[in-house]
């Protein structure tokens, strides 16, 4: 719990599988949070949920943003964020000098850095921080924030990150962010089709792949994934966390931005062309470990 001298009056910007969850973590701490959501009835329902701590719901972002020394947001895509940012009833109308506006979106860094150009001119400050560590990451207050922006904004924010985050890291200015967020999902990409590949490759050459995986998890080819996912791509089971169509939009801003600098994503593309089959094949909302499901639609020749 915070103490008295240090709460903090926060407003928090769509509720989400993330959001709710991080805003959650900020009122239980002690801090009062006002929310918003598009969908009204959610944000009602977070504050309801949450009503022994100081809480209210908005109708607006610009409601919610008004009296708050600090605005979070973590919404879909760039246009929602533009939309609660700088839209006729976004937060950036009324919040005042000094305040701080956080994104915990996923979205471009180019985005990223026309926001903080628009929130220097009113003299609020502006992180790009987006998270990794999926739902359970945010509902457990364990999530990794890569963040952009002016080290004394960050300084500011980094109690409150805290409270949900087991490790955030000040990356660079502006846009870094971002730019961090589309590394680690380059390597995410790669790393589930080579753990989709190997999997298969033992079921179809009649070794255990529940042993081979006990075998080597603790090993050079042990990962996250690997520890997580393993066993329920096995099972085929494919819903726990980050759908397939949220992977394409970020593994497509990180197309966008390779292709700008010149920098080649081979892997990158050809994991992108399989998330596109299985979208195709309405696996949209499957979670990215769905990948080895097109290497089952391959029957083993002796």
């Amino acid at each position: 719990m915070t103490d008295a001298a240090s709460v903090q009056s926060v407003a928090f910007l769509c509720l989400g599988v993330m959001g709710g969850p991080i805003a959650g973590h900020l009122a239980r701490a002690g801090h009062k949070v006002t929310v918003y959501n598009r969908t009204a009835s959610r944000a009602e329902d977070w504050a309801r949920a949450h009503a022994k701590f100081d809480v209210a719901a908005a109708v607006t972002p610009a409601e919610a943003a008004r009296n708050a020394e600090f605005v979070f947001a973590c919404t879909g895509a760039d246009s929602d964020l533009r939309e609660i940012t700088t839209g006729a009833e976004g937060a950036f109308a009324s919040m005042s000098p000094g305040t701080v506006f956080v994104d915990h979106t996923t979205a471009s860094a180019s985005l990223a850095r026309e926001l903080a150009t628009q929130a220097e001119e009113r003299e609020i400050g502006f992180l790009d921080a987006p998270v990794s560590g999926g739902q359970a990451g945010a509902e457990n207050g364990t999530l990794t924030v890569m963040v952009g922006g002016d080290e004394s904004v960050y300084e500011r924010v980094t109690p409150l990150l805290d409270h949900y985050a087991k490790k955030h890291l000040l990356i660079g200015s502006v846009g870094h962010g971002q730019l961090s967020k589309m590394v680690n999902q380059i390597c995410i990409a790669g790393l589930v089709q080579a753990l989709s590949e190997g999997l298969n490759f033992a079921q179809q050459v009649g070794v255990d792949p529940t042993q081979v995986v006990e075998a080597i998890s603790a090993g050079a080819a042990g990962s996250w994934q690997m520890e997580n996912r393993a066993k329920t791509m096995l099972e085929g089971e494919f819903e726990f966390g980050f759908a397939v169509d949220w992977m394409r939009k970020d593994l497509g801003m990180a197309l966008e931005e390779a292709r700008r600098v010149g920098a080649p994503l081979p892997i990158t593309e050809d994991v992108d062309r399989r998330y596109e089959e299985i979208q195709a094949l309405g696996g949209g909302r499957l979670d990215t470990s769905s990948l080895i499901r097109l290497l089952k639609t391959t029957t083993r020749s002796d």
